[in-house]
Protein backbone atom coordinates (compact mmCIF):
# COMPACT_ATOMS: atom_id res chain seq x y z
CA UNK A 1 0.00 0.00 0.00
CA UNK A 2 1.39 3.46 -1.07
CA UNK A 3 1.71 5.94 1.67
CA UNK A 4 0.49 9.15 -0.08
CA UNK A 5 -2.82 9.21 2.41
CA UNK A 6 -3.15 10.28 5.62
CA UNK A 7 -6.11 7.93 6.27
CA UNK A 8 -3.58 4.90 5.64
CA UNK A 9 -1.07 5.97 8.47
CA UNK A 10 -1.45 5.47 12.02
CA UNK A 11 1.37 5.22 14.77
CA UNK A 12 2.53 1.77 15.47
CA UNK A 13 2.60 0.86 11.36
CA UNK A 14 5.42 -0.98 10.02
CA UNK A 15 6.69 1.45 7.10
CA UNK A 16 9.21 2.17 4.47
CA UNK A 17 10.24 5.85 3.85
CA UNK A 18 12.47 7.69 2.31
CA UNK A 19 14.84 9.96 3.76
CA UNK A 20 15.87 13.73 2.76
CA UNK A 21 19.40 12.74 2.17
CA UNK A 22 18.65 9.81 0.50
CA UNK A 23 15.81 11.07 -2.01
CA UNK A 24 18.11 10.89 -5.16
CA UNK A 25 19.45 7.66 -4.56
CA UNK A 26 15.57 6.51 -3.30
CA UNK A 27 16.94 4.26 -0.47
CA UNK A 28 14.36 3.03 1.33
CA UNK A 29 14.36 2.88 5.50
CA UNK A 30 12.03 0.65 7.67
CA UNK A 31 10.71 1.24 10.75
CA UNK A 32 7.75 2.03 12.83
CA UNK A 33 5.30 5.30 12.84
CA UNK A 34 5.72 7.08 15.93
CA UNK A 35 4.21 10.74 15.07
CA UNK A 36 2.71 11.71 11.65
CA UNK A 37 4.09 15.24 10.29
CA UNK A 38 1.80 15.71 7.64
CA UNK A 39 -1.22 17.94 8.65
CA UNK A 40 -2.83 17.42 5.10
CA UNK A 41 -5.21 14.28 4.05
CA UNK A 42 -2.92 13.77 1.53
CA UNK A 43 0.43 14.42 -0.37
CA UNK A 44 1.80 13.19 -3.26
CA UNK A 45 5.35 12.33 -2.71
CA UNK A 46 3.98 10.57 0.73
CA UNK A 47 2.81 11.34 4.01
CA UNK A 48 6.04 13.11 6.34
CA UNK A 49 6.63 10.96 9.98
CA UNK A 50 9.11 10.37 12.38
CA UNK A 51 9.65 6.65 13.47
CA UNK A 52 10.56 5.48 16.37
CA UNK A 53 14.11 5.28 15.88
CA UNK A 54 14.04 9.00 15.84
CA UNK A 55 14.40 9.41 11.28
CA UNK A 56 12.16 11.52 9.61
CA UNK A 57 10.82 10.93 6.17
CA UNK A 58 7.55 10.17 3.92
CA UNK A 59 6.55 7.36 3.52
CA UNK A 60 6.38 5.12 0.40
CA UNK A 61 5.47 2.21 1.28
CA UNK A 62 3.10 0.57 4.21
CA UNK A 63 4.62 -2.92 5.17
CA UNK A 64 2.02 -5.91 5.27
CA UNK A 65 2.30 -8.11 8.66
CA UNK A 66 3.60 -10.99 6.43
CA UNK A 67 6.19 -9.11 4.80
CA UNK A 68 8.10 -7.93 8.01
CA UNK A 69 11.59 -9.76 8.23
CA UNK A 70 13.72 -7.23 10.66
Amino acid sequence: MKGNYRKNIRPGLAVRIVMKEDQRSGELTEGYVQDILTNAPQHPHGIKVRLDTGEVGRVKEVIEEEEIEW
